[in-house]
């Protein structure tokens, strides 16, 4: 008798990295639990890196539910950010949206000094942003890619 393979199956995207969340399929279910908020991170702040789509809007949403200021990072998907911003901001916390490549040391330092400049402080960071490519093996990640994995 002859054994399948469990292959995983993954969606494949059609879209340049980094993707629009309305173009993934499935689309990311992002929206916090309907669980009653108990404040957890009231007068914190956060920065999260790619937060305007994925697993960082969900982490965003989730954050400004607990009473957390929330800080968003994005490379180029302006209209998602300002989507996830209007979300968080029904929280009734403040969210301040920045784009920038933070590959770029120097982009980086201007965002932590748009944050610290906002609310005098940074609390909480959530290193979100990051590409990768799925693939069967290690071997088959190229050079290129393996670079802008951790240039990210």
């Amino acid at each position: 008798m002859e054994k399948k393979s469990k292959k995983k199956v993954r969606p494949e995207q059609k879209q340049r990295r980094p993707g629009l969340e309305d173009n993934m399929r499935p689309i990311p279910e992002t929206a916090p639990l309907k669980n009653s908020a108990n404040g957890k991170l009231k007068g914190k702040t956060a920065l999260i890196t790619g937060g305007d789509s994925g697993i960082g809007k969900a982490v965003a949403l989730l954050f400004a539910k607990e009473d957390a200021h929330i800080v968003i990072v994005y490379l180029s998907e302006t209209k998602e950010a300002k989507q996830t911003q209007k979300l968080v901001k029904q929280f009734g916390v403040n969210c301040l949206i920045i784009k920038g490549n933070l590959s770029r040391e120097e982009n980086c330092k201007k965002v932590v000094k748009k944050m610290v400049d906002e609310f005098g402080r940074i609390d909480i960071v959530v290193n979100n942003v990051g590409l990768n490519w799925e693939c069967d093996s290690i071997e088959k990640i190229s050079s290129k890619q393996l670079l802008k994995t951790f240039e990210r």
